[in-house]
């Protein structure tokens, strides 16, 4: 298991996380989300290509689970509730445009 070497908050709820919470099947002791995703990595950009500022990382489709990028580096910023607000209008929106197949 390769863990970060920094500290950071739950991209979902805030709750402060240590450098060992980073692992790749680690999940935040409050609300049981992953924790190594790319919501929770300072390169997460809703409006970035990729919605990621690090040009090299390889593209990920599920930004609220796990993955292997290389360039993870823990946000230190709890999510903001107008955020949580956008991404939950932003979801509802989806699932009710969704393409039958």
């Amino acid at each position: 298991m390769v863990a970060s070497q920094e500290s950071g908050k739950c991209w979902n709820c805030g709750h402060e996380l240590g450098p060992l919470d980073y692992g790749r099947a680690d999940t935040c002791k409050k609300c049981g989300r992953d924790t190594k995703t790319c919501r929770g990595c300072i390169f997460y950009d809703r409006s970035a290509n990729n919605q990621c500022r690090e040009s090299s990382a390889d593209p990920v489709l599920d930004k609220e689970r796990s993955n292997f990028c290389d360039y993870f580096k823990p946000s230190g910023t709890a999510p903001s509730q107008a955020a949580a607000a956008r991404d939950a209008m932003r979801s509802a929106a989806d699932a009710l445009f969704k393409k039958k197949s």
